[in-house]
Formats: C-alpha cells, sequence, structure tokens
C-alpha cells in the first residue's frame, strides 16, 4: 500500500497525490504504542514519544501513547511514563488476554481501536514484538507500513515522510502512505533521541474494551523464559562502543577490538563483512542490518563507512574513526578522524588508556 519513491523535489510528490478518499478525512493525531514486558516498558518507546512530539506539533494535534495490558499498577505506570515524555494523552486498553504478547489479541485490540479513534499516524518500536504487531495490523487494516526508518517528517501537505534505506543500504528512500490512514512506521531502538523526562507532567487517559474472548484466542502462554541472563551483547544502549571492519584483515586482529572494548569498560561491535565472513557473531553488527546505536564514544578501527554503517551510528555523540584510506567515506562523518594502520595504533591506544585508567597511574605521572 506504501507507495516507494526517491525524496522529491520542492512540490514534485504533490502531483502524484490522489485525493484522500472521504473516510480517511477525520483520521487525526499521532500514536505511540508503548511496548511493555512484564511490566517493563522498552525504551524504544519513549524515543518514538519525543519523535511523535516533533510530529504532532508540527501537524497542530495532540500525541497518544497506546498501553495495552493485564489491569493493573503496571499499565497505569507506563500511562503515567507515556506523560512525563511528552504524550498528551493515553489509549489505555486493559484486558486479562494482554498480560503477555501474543499476535492474535494484540492485533485485535489495536485494529479495534485504531478503528474507534483514527489515528493519521501510528508508530512502533522495529523490536520483535513490534514489527511483529506492526505487519499484521497493517494487514488487517489494509494500509502502508514503511519498516526500520532512519528518519521521519511531515510534508507540506502533512503527509508522512518515512525514509530508509533501501538496496541493501546503498540508498535512502523516502516513502509515502499517500492514500490510506493510519500512515505506519516501525523505528528502530536508539534512532531517535531520547526525550527529556518531565516529572509531573500529566494528561488524559481514555480507556477502552476491546472484544476480547480468551476461548477463542488460539496460542497459549505455558511458561515465560526470559533472556536476561544471556550472553547477547547490549551494543543498543552502551555509552562506549569500539568496533571493527575489514581493515583488520583477518579474524586474529579484531582481538584488538575486544582489547580495547575491555580496557575501557566498553562494548564491541562490527561491521557487515565480518559477521559474514564468520569473524564474528551476528548480535555485535553495527549498521542497517544490524544494531543501531547512540553511545557516547564511537571508535570505529579499519571500518569504511559505507551508508548502511553510517545509518546505524551517526547519533553517536563523539565518532572517532580509524582508517589507513584517508579518502574513506567514514571522515565524512566522523568528528575525529586517524589516517593511521589500526593494527598498530589500536595496542597503543589500549596501553595508553590502560596507564590513564590505572590505579596508580596518578602516582606515576607525580614522579
Amino acid at each position: 500500500m506504501s507507495d516507494p519513491k526517491p525524496a522529491p523535489a520542492a512540490g514534485g510528490r504533490a502531483s502524484m497525490k490522489k485525493e484522500l478518499p472521504e473516510k480517511f478525512r477525520d483520521y487525526k493525531h499521532v500514536w505511540v504504542f508503548i511496548e511493555m514486558e512484564r511490566g517493563v516498558v522498552h525504551p524504544v518507546s519513549f524515543e518514538l514519544l519525543g519523535e511523535g512530539r516533533r510530529l504532532a506539533d508540527k501537524l497542530g494535534v495532540e500525541l497518544a501513547g497506546v498501553v495495552l495490558g493485564a489491569p493493573g499498577e503496571e499499565v497505569k505506570q507506563a500511562a503515567k511514563e507515556s506523560f512525563a515524555h511528552g504524550a498528551d494523552l493515553v489509549y489505555l486498553v486493559e484486558h486479562p488476554t494482554l498480560a503477555d504478547y501474543r499476535n492474535e489479541p494484540y492485533s485485535k485490540a489495536m485494529t479495534e481501536l485504531v478503528n474507534a479513534h483514527k489515528p493519521e499516524i501510528l508508530l512502533l518500536g522495529a523490536t520483535t514484538l513490534g514489527r511483529d504487531l506492526a505487519g499484521s495490523v497493517a494487514t488487517t487494516l489494509l494500509t502502508g507500513l514503511t519498516a526500520d526508518c532512519t528518519e521521519l517528517n511531515v510534508d507540506d501537505d502533512k503527509s508522512l515522510a518515512a525514509t530508509r534505506p533501501t538496496f541493501g543500504g546503498s540508498l535512502l528512500c523516502t516513502i509515502y502512505t499517500l492514500n490510506y490512514r493510519p500512515q505506519m512506521a516501525t523505528i528502530r531502538p536508539r534512532v531517535m533521541r531520547m526525550p527529556p523526562r518531565v516529572e509531573g507532567r500529566e494528561g488524559r487517559i481514555v480507556p477502552f474494551a476491546p472484544d476480547l474472548d480468551e476461548a477463542s484466542i488460539i496460542t497459549k502462554i505455558l511458561r515465560f523464559l526470559p533472556d536476561r541472563d544471556s550472553n547477547k551483547s547490549n551494543l543498543a544502549f552502551a555509552d562506549v562502543v569500539i568496533a571493527g571492519g575489514m581493515g583488520l584483515q583477518n579474524a586474529e586482529n579484531f582481538q584488538l577490538v575486544r582489547n580495547l572494548a575491555k580496557t575501557l569498560g566498553a562494548e564491541f561491535g562490527c561491521s557487515r563483512p565480518l559477521v559474514q565472513k564468520g569473524w564474528v557473531s551476528a548480535d555485535r553488527q553495527i549498521g542497517q542490518t544490524g544494531k543501531t546505536i547512540r553511545p557516547k564514544l564511537y571508535i570505529a578501527a579499519g571500518i569504511s563507512g559505507a551508508i548502511q554503517h553510517r545509518v546505524g551510528v551517526e547519533g553517536a555523540d563523539l565518532i572517532v574513526a580509524i582508517n589507513t584510506d584517508k579518502n574513506a567515506p567514514i571522515f565524512d562523518f566522523a568528528h575525529i578522524g586517524i589516517t593511521s594502520d589500526a593494527m598498530r595504533f589500536l595496542p597503543a591506544l589500549t596501553e595508553a588508556f590502560r596507564q590513564r585508567l590505572s590505579p596508580h597511574s596518578k602516582d606515576r605521572l607525580a614522579g
């Protein structure tokens, strides 16, 4: 249902737009799905409230959070946090069948809510849960869905312009859902900035009772196994990330990245080719087809910086690039560029940090 088109020149897209069907003209406001698991709200939901606030202000409409869950204090707390992060109102959908995520009851409840209250934009996190829900809701509503967006905007005629990399990340494509509502998009964690939390901010709660019956739901939850104790990386929320690319030449040299990360208490990652070669596990991949990160410091060693990698890291506060090729694309967006051989530079940098962070470093410096 979405119409992919390259970002147009001013006025170019307007001529392609048909008149919005009458049945969609009363669709208003921006919604954000507040993803919650076992009482914990996923941070991407608050990031999307920040972006939703910007879009809603530009459209002159309200921003709403959508909280689905079992009746209880946890959903009320999620609503309270939605207000603190920018929502004007929260649609509170409480039902026992929504205690844990299952596609069928969540999709039915969300679809009923959309049909009843008619949003013009619906945003969800591109998490495992969010992607599953977004696809089924968009299919049921027969509307368009743009996945894994890196940028959202509203153009002159108030249509949502959703931008995402395409063709393996080599191009950026802006997609419009011109003649259908709601306009849906998913955005990965850490792509958008976390808005400031305003303590005490309040809003309206709009309760909604979905037509759900546990007896009619095929899927049952027999047991819940959390993965909090798994050894998977926490790249998306790390403050410092060190990453390596093909400039390291072989799998053994990637240990230099691990060494620096260990010294700094940082997470480590890599570019896509290293995962394809089997040098590093897929949960460490950074970029459009991997993790999006927004650390305070990102050090990239031997990474060229093609667009699919750039969209995964450009939100970092400080990007330090190490590469022998002075024309590498990464130098176009790095804050600090170092033209050097990473195999020699990384050990020296690791040792410098090790001495600096040593408990006895002040004594040595004084001497």
